[in-house]
């Protein structure tokens, strides 16, 4: 039987604020356990929770961003349960009435060698508070609490079961990461907790419509184990289906190790929680001036980037797209376009996509971490545009400049130098080459002027090789065209 996989993420973005949601206790990372949590966080009696105005700003931002509707008023809720975390015994989020409604998020999918790009669409995002974290390593069989996450404001931004792969829900993810620090709503920082996601994952046979039943895998925090919690899911339902078993729903968690899911507990239903509106909380208003003024303050956003990247430097649109899924990029091919000229704009485009994208992989590194800066960039592009050196040569002339970082401005020179790379754009350089191949490769030549085409690729092959890679090819060819007449 064909299966087909459905997937919806719900992604837990830390906001970016310098204090918790509803109370002044700060957020930083890393303190002792318990020095960041204040009467409020620990639910002492007769405490009030006062709402953060910039956690809302945060939401309004990324609500803009994603062409969502703005809620003119929404409601927090009491959503109740039990956890030795928890020490209210409910937690303070948003149910019937989220502050954003709707929207999307874009992306370039690579898969099976093709990219296409993709759009989920979002549910909702609703500002909610973080639970406290129970810690079960070095405490002698017991198990410690601690409250410092207790209050730590989160946008939880649910999507629509729009995913039909492991390797789409990564790209989704990676997209929605990248939006999120782009607008500097959360720092991203996914080891320390600051975006973490939570996988709805079922199956049903192909041409079905009606969804197969979900389990949900908790507390995702690395792109990797989204992919391998994923995909080890999808085999385990449709291999329990298969023997004539029944999925159930329940919420599991990943064990990297193992690299398997298993059950946590059965999964709830929102009736579960006794949702109710929390009477300490006045319903949020947000008035359309309130929106207009975050929306004056936002920075550039991806989707007009790319009708600016298209319209004034000529790129496609997918190129656009590529190159502003990180803004770290999009401000990197900025950078080199200033200096080079915006002539060498899809020339910029088709290295950072390339060579440059490929090298950062391999190395597992981000843009602003690369150790060739785009001045000294945008200065081999230059050279290969004026015949300095050719495109192949170009490669070499890279990879000399990551492994041997510098500051110096004129990198690429030096190590053109150094190494001799310069092309051979004189004439009668290059015609003394050609006369040595020809005489070397009569039997090529002949073929040639017999009619086939393939001799001449190979005797540019043999000048290729016979100037070390050097001769201008433009130039080489012209001259071996009238030398064969």
């Amino acid at each position: 039987m064909q299966w087909e996989v459905v997937i919806g993420l719900e992604t837990h973005a830390q906001l970016t604020t310098e204090s918790k949601i509803f109370s002044g206790a700060p957020i930083k990372f890393g303190a002792e356990p318990n020095t960041q949590a204040c009467p409020v966080d620990l639910a002492l009696p007769g405490v009030l929770p006062v709402l953060n105005k910039g956690a809302v700003e945060r939401a309004i931002q990324f609500g803009l961003a994603i062409g969502a509707t703005i809620a003119p008023q929404s409601v927090f809720a009491r959503k109740n349960y039990f956890y030795p975390d928890l020490p209210k015994g409910y937690q303070i989020s948003q149910f019937e009435i989220p502050v954003v409604q709707g929207g999307k998020v874009s992306f370039v999918l690579e898969a099976n060698g093709k990219s296409e790009v993709k759009t989920v669409q979002l549910t909702r995002a609703h500002l909610e508070e973080d639970a406290g974290k129970s810690l079960h390593e070095d405490y002698q069989g017991m198990t410690g609490i601690d409250l410092n996450r207790a209050g730590t404001p989160l946008l939880e931004i649910v999507t629509e079961p729009d995913m039909r792969s492991a390797a789409e829900a990564v790209a989704y993810a990676k997209a929605l990461h990248s939006l999120v620090v782009w607008l500097g709503v959360c720092d991203g920082n996914m080891q320390e907790g600051s975006f973490r996601c939570d996988a709805n994952v079922s199956v049903r046979p192909v041409g079905q419509k009606e969804y197969g039943t979900r389990c949900e895998i908790k507390n995702l925090n690395s792109f990797r184990f989204l992919e391998e919690a994923i995909n080890y899911e999808v085999r385990r339902q449709i291999e329990l289906i298969e023997d004539g078993g029944k999925i159930v729903q329940e919420t599991r968690l990943y064990d990297p190790d193992k690299k398997e899911t298993r059950s946590m507990r059965s999964k709830e239903d929102a009736m579960d929680y006794r949702y109710f509106p929390d009477p300490d909380l006045p319903p949020l208003v947000i008035a359309q001036e309130w929106i207009a003024r975050v929306k004056a303050a936002l920075p550039e956003l991806p989707a007009a980037m790319r009708e600016r990247f298209t319209h004034d430097y000529q790129l496609s649109e997918y190129d656009a797209m590529v190159l502003t899924q990180s803004k770290d990029m999009a401000s990197y091919f900025e950078a080199v376009v200033a200096t080079a000229g915006k002539d060498q704009a899809k020339s910029a485009a088709n290295w950072l996509m390339g060579d440059v994208a490929s090298t950062l992989n391999r190395e597992s590194m981000e843009i602003s971490q690369a150790p060739v800066n785009a001045k000294q960039f945008a200065l081999l592009l230059t050279r290969i545009a004026d015949g300095t050196i050719s495109n192949k040569i170009a490669k070499e002339v890279f990879a000399g400049m990551w492994e041997a970082p510098s500051s110096s401005d004129s990198l690429a020179d030096e190590i053109i130098e150094a190494k001799g790379l310069k092309q051979i754009s004189d004439s009668g350089e290059l015609e003394k080459i050609i006369d040595e191949v020809l005489v070397a490769n009569a039997k090529s030549v002949e073929e040639f002027r017999a009619g086939k085409e393939k001799a001449f690729n190979a005797l540019i092959g043999q000048a290729m090789k016979a100037s070390k890679g050097k001769a201008n090819p433009a130039q080489l060819t012209e001259l071996l065209k009238n030398k064969l007449g």
